[in-house]
């Protein structure tokens, strides 16, 4: 059995082949795919989408036709992709809870701000907006270059002429490789007037034009809560973001009690998945309260919530919920785009909006100049028929006897090949119009026309004025005295900040902590704990009863505090969660304490390290706010922190391994937030072995041998901080622990 020679093998390097084809594979997504061309504000799909229509005749005075005939258009001319994803275009551009200013008129179910899609291409129909034809005014005036298709069998306009500022009016998203652009919509009449600034002063800032353009208009409307200095600083980087929020109003029932109804919702926010988490945050008892949350949309959106007493304070309920849910948003802004050079970059609005301005400036050169040749060639044409007319007969009787008749026009008249072609081409019956009046006042006014283009050509001044005057008819058309005009979403300053109060963030209840000797934690329902079960090897640790609105405080050997919310523990009759799963804690650490606070309650700690220093820090010091935790105690080598012990007396009573006891005023110790602290006890041998705060007056009680012992009088046992203290009396037990 004989191999097969391969003669034409190359040797190349795996490297430098897969990062040329990669790198390949990514400018053709960023070029072709992902990114919006600044000029006209569309992706190579949309612009398919909108020329295969104009080419179907699909105008908005026309009828409709199906979408299944568009997508096969498209894609079998234009865009060698699948159908899925054309017509998931077409629908977008068809929406008007998506797109600002529809570019395509649906007719048949489109999908639905709840978040159902459309039907399927065979069953609707869709048609071009007086927008879309805005985009494509000049199209057929050579007003932008063409190229071949991917077939090479027809030609697709690069870019349109675009008369209205498309990025910026309708958005865009897209992800690309190593990039992203998120542009939001905007009102088109305060587009068109910072462009009517740009026109007039050039120099104007971006400060000048976010007067005039002061934010988005999203179709779906809400509020935009955004700080001015924010937003501007976002138009003049090109990223940022803004808070938008929905609309909400409410109404007045019986017996003093209310409910608040939802009229707007943010954009891109389905509103059937924002029910639903609603729903599911009522369900899992973290929105206390709210009571009900019901659907009443029908055309128009309305969501009625329902709060769970008259006496909730409204703007606290939907504080509630603007944090928990959709109810509030980030929309970024990162206006990564294709410049006119298709070279990606990031731009201010500035640039954005005077890149539009010298691409309407291009197009009107071009149109002219188009319609200049256009004018020139009608000229040649005119002047012939004048000669026709003065020599009707003769040119007949050149034509009937002549074998070339177009060359004796020719020589004996003096006219070029254009116009004796023409003179040929005319049919008898046009002979009978041929005035010499009218040929000659069509002279005349095209001559007028062609001496104005010609200074509309050589004047800037002149250009501008006439870029003005359609934006001032763009704004006429669409602007805000129009129904689609008209701004949605309003704009409002940051809103102060409203304290929830942490009782009423969470509904309180009474649960059962549990943590095991392996770290494993969970709550059970009430304080009456019974039957508790642990994996295979595992035992008790702590048990401690709490509230759902407590936290609970855990001491690291390295002296970090870490805090979690009870409402955060899994409730189970299981074995839980592994902790290390809700805190950030290396394994080679472990936990000496743990109690229960509650937020809110002035409340103060003795903190002690296994050499007996230490100090007294408020409760909220030791509260953590990451899942780092928060560093307290310092540590040396060897050190570990001994016990964290809430201050309920006068003094401090302590007794080491030494058995030496010593009392001593808490007012000795030093109130820290973090820090080594001061020593409590000396010891000769040994170190602390137990720690305790009592009421002087009320003495010292211990328990020993089922026999309970109380030595009310201490005084041999008061001394000063970080002395030796004396022997315990007799009885104490043998532990040296107090209880």
């Amino acid at each position: 059995m004989s191999s097969a020679k391969i003669d034409n093998v190359v040797n190349i390097d795996f490297e430098k082949a897969l990062s040329e084809r990669y790198l390949a594979y990514a400018l053709s997504t960023i070029m072709s795919r992902s990114l919006p061309d600044v000029r006209d504000g569309l992706k190579p799909v949309h612009r398919r989408l909108i020329f295969a229509m104009q080419q179907l005749r699909l105008n908005p005075q026309s009828g409709f036709k199906k979408c299944a005939r568009v997508v096969g258009d498209v894609m079998g001319k234009f865009h060698p992709h699948g159908d899925a994803a054309i017509y998931g275009a077409l629908v977008r551009l068809a929406q008007d809870f998506s797109v600002r200013y529809p570019l395509i008129d649906g007719q048949g179910n489109f999908g639905n701000i709840d978040g159902d899609s459309a039907a399927a291409m065979r069953y609707t129909e869709a048609r071009l907006t007086p927008l879309a034809m805005e985009l494509m005014d000049g199209l057929d005036e050579n007003s932008v270059d063409f190229r071949s298709t991917y077939d090479g069998e027809q030609e697709e306009p690069m870019v349109f002429p675009a008369t209205f500022p498309n990025l910026l009016a309708n958005g865009s998203t897209g992800i690309a490789v190593g990039m992203a652009t998120s542009i939001p919509p905007h009102n088109l009449d305060e587009l068109c007037d910072g462009l009517l600034l740009l026109l007039t002063n050039p120099s104007a800032t971006i400060e000048d034009l976010v007067n005039l353009i002061p934010g988005p208009d999203f179709p779906t409307g809400g509020i935009l809560i955004e700080d001015p200095a924010t937003i501007l600083k976002a138009y003049e980087t090109g990223r940022g973001s803004f808070r938008l929020r929905a609309r909400f109003e409410t109404e007045d029932l019986k017996g003093g009690q209310y409910r608040i109804v939802i009229t707007e919702i943010p954009y891109m926010v389905e509103k059937s998945k924002l029910i639903e988490r609603i729903a599911t945050l009522l369900m899992d008892k973290k929105l206390p309260l709210l009571d009900d949350i019901q659907d009443e949309s029908t055309d128009e959106l309305r969501i009625a919530i329902l709060p769970k007493n008259r006496n909730v304070d409204p703007l606290v309920l939907m504080e509630s919920l603007f944090r928990s849910t959709d109810l509030e948003v980030r929309i970024p802004l990162n206006l990564n785009v294709l410049d006119a050079n298709t070279v990606p970059r990031v731009m201010n609005i500035k640039e954005v909006l005077q890149a539009f301005l010298d691409h309407r400036l291009v197009v009107l050169e071009r149109r002219t100049q188009h319609r200049l040749m256009q004018i020139l060639n009608r000229l040649e044409i005119l002047k012939g028929l004048l000669i026709v007319y003065l020599n009707l007969d003769e040119i007949i009787q050149i034509i009937r006897e002549e074998d070339d008749p177009k060359a004796v026009m020719m020589a004996r008249f003096d006219l070029n090949e254009t116009q004796a072609e023409a003179i040929l081409n005319m049919r008898l019956r046009a002979l009978r119009k041929i005035q010499e009046i009218e040929i000659r006042k069509e002279f005349d006014d095209l001559t007028t026309e062609q001496g104005q283009l010609e200074a509309l050509l050589a004047d800037p001044k002149k250009k501008r004025a006439f870029i003005t005057k359609d934006m001032k008819e763009l704004k006429k058309k669409f602007g805000k005295d129009t129904v689609i005009g008209k701004r949605r979403t309003d704009l409002s300053s940051a809103p102060d900040v409203i304290i929830i109060p942490f009782e009423d963030a969470i509904e309180k209840e009474d649960v059962t902590v549990v943590l095991s000797a392996k770290n494993w934690i969970r709550t059970i329902k009430g304080h009456n704990a019974l039957d508790l079960k642990y994996k295979d090897g595992d035992e008790e640790r702590y048990v401690i009863n709490a509230s759902t609105t407590d936290k609970l405080l855990l001491l690291a050997t390295n002296g970090r505090f870490f805090t979690i919310g009870i409402d955060k523990i899994t409730r189970t009759r299981g074995h839980g969660d592994p902790i290390r799963m809700m805190i950030e804690l290396e394994n080679t650490d472990d936990f000496v304490n743990a109690f229960i606070i509650t937020p809110g309650q002035e409340q103060k700690f003795i903190l002690v390290s296994s050499s007996s220093r230490g100090f007294v820090v408020k409760a909220d010091e030791i509260l953590a706010q990451t899942k780092g935790g928060k560093q307290v105690l310092t540590l040396e080598d060897k050190e570990k922190p001994f016990a964290c012990i809430p201050v309920t007396g006068d003094h401090v009573a302590i007794i080491g391994e030494n058995r030496k006891l010593l009392f001593f005023p808490i007012g000795d110790l030093p109130e820290m937030a973090r820090g080594k602290g001061v020593t409590f006890q000396k010891y000769k041998d040994g170190g602390i072995s137990d720690i305790k705060t009592i009421t002087l007056e009320e003495g010292l009680r211990w328990k020993r041998a089922e026999k309970e012992y109380h030595q009310k009088d201490l005084r041999l046992w008061i001394g000063k901080r970080a002395a030796a203290g004396r022997l315990a009396p007799i009885g104490f037990p043998r532990t040296n622990k107090f209880d």
